[in-house]
């Protein structure tokens, strides 16, 4: 059995429900809401999610799962027209022990851009030299709390970077 993290109110349901000023809409289908995401470890990092609460994608129908493969290129499209990026990382996590922080399946999306400096993001960021990071320079963890505040991005500017790159969506 996956274990899940713990959140009570899940938070992209009360997103959803209008209850959080920093969710920014990039995008939406029958089965998918795609959203900047409020740690902007790179500008224009997103997430598609299920508007159907499903914790993992082992709950998705097969029409979700579908879907969230189509909004993810979708957005993907968007976000290389928009930054130009060196590549684009997708990922998700499936319980705690895989690195999911929010009970509800969600996808992400980003574009990544050279120098970056994850950090605490994806696992194998922190180690692989051609992610983006700066030749040489090492993953110091005392830095990741600091890190985290410095990604937080006021509801304005993130919907901003939303609109922006809705204004590259494919027709």
């Amino acid at each position: 059995m996956i274990e899940l993290p713990q959140q009570e109110p899940c938070e992209f349901c009360e997103g959803m429900a209008g209850r959080d000023p920093t969710w920014a809409v990039i995008d939406e289908s029958v089965h998918t809401i795609t959203v900047i995401n409020p740690s902007q470890y790179e500008i224009g990092q997103c997430c598609v999610i299920t508007r159907r609460h499903a914790a993992t994608l082992l709950d998705l129908s097969d029409d979700e799962a579908a879907a969230i493969v189509g909004a993810a290129k979708r957005v993907a499209t968007a976000l290389v027209r928009k930054y130009q990026p060196l590549g684009v990382l997708t990922f998700q996590n499936n319980g705690v022990y895989s690195g999911q922080e929010v009970p509800h399946y969600h996808y992400h999306v980003v574009p990544r851009q050279p120098g970056s400096d994850w950090g605490i993001g994806p696992p194998q960021l922190a180690v692989f030299e051609s992610a983006g990071r700066i030749q040489g320079t090492p993953h110091d963890v005392s830095g990741d709390e600091e890190r985290r505040r410095r990604v937080q991005l006021e509801a304005s500017e993130l919907h901003e970077i939303a609109a922006a790159i809705r204004q590259h969506l494919p027709d």
